[in-house]
């Protein structure tokens, strides 16, 4: 089976075919650089992290390494942006506006890339900040105007979206739709409601660059315009020197774009927007990936709500790879709710894992690990599997390769820092109680697994008491004949 993808532009799971196979592109929006990470923004830097392994895996190097040679990951960096100015004025008051936001965006960067290493993300292969590509910017401000597609008009630039006849395409929404149900800046000099900033005038004190457009004062861009342009410039310009076969090169085009769902509209539909129109294409990138909103314990994050968790907080507390495993146990495209008591279990299932694979030994890449993850990066099923016997075979020659499979499993899932020595740090060591309710709650669910003949879920539950040190013991009823279950803590 080959890599199949979930694409939110023609909701399908489509069979993945990059344009040039020789240099797999992938485009990711990164942070805005002005406060922590909070664990919402940890979840795509966590699910593209393994499709990028993955296709590291799929599009090998020379002599088959998976040493992304063959793949092209860019993740970006959002250093001019009105809440960095906000912040900065705020945290370095003494200091002028653009050595404050230097300040704030250089040590939110620093932060940022903290978290995600603990998190167990690989760098992406180029990390473009957007105050270093102002002249791309301008240059794909001025195409539109001269194309029609963006006019001037009060010291900014607007996009003209009644001149791109399918705008919403991607978030599946009519214009007049858009209209009625989106929160758009009511502004005199705009033709059209919707119409979007490509350019606007800097405030004094603020950073400001030599304006498009013909326009006198100086200003800066919006935000929509520098992934447009940052994903061009690396993706196409700078990886033409690398096409296997010129042939099947398509100017201005790449292979994925993702993001999290909150970014279809009107991030996404706003780039697809001015890149197609600018560079006269078809499509801005063919596959688009987006993953699922976040919730804690049941509720929707917020601050005011006293539930917003930054990334650097929940990393005093757990290791990064307990993050990381908890949240892959769900479908990147579905919601995921995050528990205490999903934590705790995740950390007893590394904890069981690593028991198997700890001695140093050559990956072996499970076929079903990888037809899982083929399958639009379907963790949780990819983790199941490491739950199974092949995975916890004891004696010499089953052992062996048992623990290899375990390698090369975890490190596709990038959870193989669980096997240096010493993990995890002492501080990270808790004793965790299992109440009864939550066994019988686990309990239940085996019995619903056992119920559909989902021998494979039953399996998996008993094991994950048993990481708990919670023994199961399954005996008829001499009475009714029934399956009874019954527990008791290891010894």
């Amino acid at each position: 089976m080959g890599l199949r993808l979930y694409n939110t532009l023609t909701r399908t799971k489509q069979d993945f075919v990059p344009i040039d196979p020789g240099n797999v592109r992938m485009y990711v929006c990164g942070p805005t650089v002005y406060d922590f990470a909070h664990i919402g923004n940890a979840r795509p830097l966590i699910v593209f992290d393994v499709l990028y392994r993955l296709l590291r895996h799929l599009y090998p190097g020379e002599g088959g390494a998976p040493d992304g040679s063959r793949v092209t990951y860019v993740r970006n960096i959002t250093d001019v942006d009105d809440k960095i100015n906000a912040r900065a004025a705020r945290d370095y008051p003494d200091l002028p506006l653009n050595e404050a936001i230097r300040e704030v965006t250089s040590r939110t960067e620093a932060q940022f890339h903290a978290d995600v290493a603990a998190l167990g993300c690989l760098p992406p292969t180029v990390e473009p900040r957007a105050t270093d590509h102002i002249a791309e910017m301008r240059t794909m401000i001025d195409d539109l105007v001269d194309k029609g597609f963006a006019y001037p008009a009060e010291e900014h630039v607007l996009f003209d979206v009644a001149k791109m006849p399918d705008y919403g395409k991607l978030s599946n929404r009519s214009l007049d739709d858009m209209i009625a149900g989106a929160r758009v800046e009511v502004a005199p000099y705009k033709k059209n409601p919707m119409d979007f900033v490509l350019w606007k005038p800097s405030k004094p004190g603020e950073p400001g660059w030599p304006s498009p457009a013909g326009i006198a004062e100086p200003g800066r861009p919006g935000w929509h315009l520098e992934c447009s342009a940052m994903s061009d410039k690396w993706l196409w310009e700078e990886a033409k020197p690398t096409l296997s076969d010129a042939g099947l090169a398509r100017p201005h085009e790449f292979d994925i774009h993702g993001g999290g769902i909150d970014l279809v509209f009107p991030h996404h539909e706003n780039e697809i927007a001015q890149s197609r129109c600018a560079h006269g294409t078809d499509v801005m990138a063919n596959y688009w990936l987006h993953n699922g909103f976040l919730q804690v314990e049941g509720e929707k994050m917020a601050k005011s709500a006293g539930n917003f968790v930054t990334i650097r907080e929940l990393l005093k507390d757990w290791p990064g790879e307990v993050i990381r495993l908890n949240m892959l146990k769900t479908h990147y495209r579905q919601p995921i709710d995050w528990t205490l008591k999903d934590l705790e279990a995740a950390q007893r299932t590394l904890d069981k894992w690593r028991e198997v694979a700890i001695s140093p030994c050559e990956a072996e890449y499970s076929a079903e690990v990888i037809t899982a993850l083929s399958d639009d990066l379907n963790t949780p099923k990819a983790t199941s599997f490491l739950h199974g016997p092949e995975f916890h075979k004891r004696g010499t020659d089953g052992q062996q390769r048992a623990e290899a499979l375990m390698h090369g499993a975890l490190a596709l899932l990038g959870l193989d820092a669980v096997l240096r020595e010493g993990w995890p740090d002492e501080k990270y060591r808790k004793k965790i109680e299992v109440s009864p309710g939550v066994i019988h709650t686990f309990i239940e669910a085996r019995a619903a697994a056992r119920a559909e003949k989902n021998w494979a879920e039953a399996d998996r539950i008993r094991d994950e008491l048993d990481a708990m040190g919670i023994a199961l013991k399954d005996a008829k009823d001499p009475e009714t004949g029934e399956l009874v279950t019954t527990w008791e803590v290891k010894r």
